[in-house]
């Protein structure tokens, strides 16, 4: 396809990219245990998938107290960094550029995966009806209902912001291009953004303003220890995950977009909501998200090739995220490339596990007619 958008290259920060097309974040609890380490299996699995412009890895904690889900990795001790190491390597030795994505999930987790803590948050507001994956090593790992937190003091909140700092730096001594800040979908940072899940009364609370603060201060700490252009922020403006809302979103976020244009991050990646009867997010919300933000703008949220060239020409975004169509495509880009169909992933094999299901998936075969002598 002549001048196919999602194949044009783009400049992000000191980065080029080859295309327009993103792996997003997709946690598939795979990590060695004990220890919360990435591994050469999940190596190999993203180095198949490095024909993508940008891969941004699942969500990695960045403390023991930040896990949310059973068999998540880590970047906190030096073993997780050297685990990391052989995901960088393979994805480099490919061509690829990868992005750690930094999570502290708050009150979206359960005492068995944290050490029997109580999970912290914005607000001691429960995630109701959330439930998360846990292996306390004595049950039969399941899906448990989250606990109330407590409310996070200042010194609680210097802590987690001095976590994100020393994360993005452990993410570069991975041998990691970049990292992006997960504020989305009802983690910790979005606790403190969203209206309804935080309900302080101190500097980090009430206002607008106010509730913005965690999330400067988080960006601000990570860019200064490696620089804004390799750190990009996600967020989720109109989705419900996690027990997050927001009144005025529109408002929120537009706000929120153009306080990292301030910050200078070299990306803005939204998670558009994606589940069948989910809020469209309007055209003029992008257009107004375009707007307030000056560098690269990804969306990622049910697009196919067709949605995601004309999200390209009209200029709201710079790159488009295919989430699950990169489980069961390692070769995503080039069936984007010539039209060819998608495999279906098998959803049994999403989370945990081992090879089947991660990395066992086929490249596209074109059926050839036999030749006649």
């Amino acid at each position: 396809m002549p001048h196919d958008a999602l194949f044009c290259p783009l400049r992000l920060g000191q980065l080029h990219l080859n295309n327009r097309i993103v792996m997003p974040p997709m946690t598939r609890s795979r990590a060695s245990q004990p220890g919360d380490v990435a591994n050469a299996m999940m190596a190999t699995y993203y180095a198949q998938r490095a024909e993508a412009g940008l891969i941004v890895s699942e969500g990695t904690q960045i403390d023991p107290l930040g896990k949310g889900y059973a068999w998540t990795p880590g970047i906190h001790s030096a073993e997780q960094v050297a685990g990391w190491r052989l995901v960088t390597e393979a994805v480099h030795a490919k061509g690829g550029t990868i992005f750690a994505q930094l999570w502290h999930v708050g009150r979206v987790t359960h005492p068995d995966n944290i050490g029997g803590a109580q999970p912290i948050s914005a607000s001691a507001i429960p995630a109701a009806g959330v439930r998360v994956f846990v292996d306390n090593g004595s049950d039969a790992p399941g899906f448990v209902e989250t606990t109330t937190p407590r409310a996070m003091s200042q010194q609680d909140i210097d802590a987690v912001v001095g976590q994100f700092r020393q994360a993005a730096r452990n993410a570069m001594l991975a041998g990691f291009d970049g990292i992006e800040l997960h504020a989305a979908n009802g983690y910790l940072i979005n606790q403190f953004l969203d209206s309804e899940s935080n309900a302080r009364t101190d500097g980090y609370g009430g206002s607008l303003a106010n509730r913005l603060r965690f999330l400067r201060e988080v960006t601000q700490a990570v860019s200064s220890e490696i620089g804004a252009d390799r750190v990009g922020v996600r967020l989720a403006p109109l989705t419900t995950l996690n027990g997050t809302v927001d009144a005025k979103p529109q408002e929120t976020y537009l706000a929120a977009a153009r306080l990292l244009g301030d910050l200078d991050v070299t990306y803005l990646h939204i998670a558009e909501a994606d589940w069948d009867d989910a809020p469209l997010m309007p055209e003029d919300f992008k257009q107004g998200l375009r707007a307030a933000f000056p560098n690269t703008l990804i969306y990622a949220g049910k697009y196919d090739g067709a949605r995601a060239r004309a999200a390209l020409q009209a200029g709201w975004a710079d790159m488009i995220g295919f989430g699950r169509p990169f489980v069961a495509n390692p070769d995503l880009p080039n069936r984007l490339r010539h039209g060819y169909p998608w495999a279906p992933h098998d959803p049994a094999t999403l989370f945990g596990g081992a090879e089947q299901g991660l990395t066992d998936y086929p490249l596209y075969q074109e059926s050839r007619e036999p030749q006649s002598a």
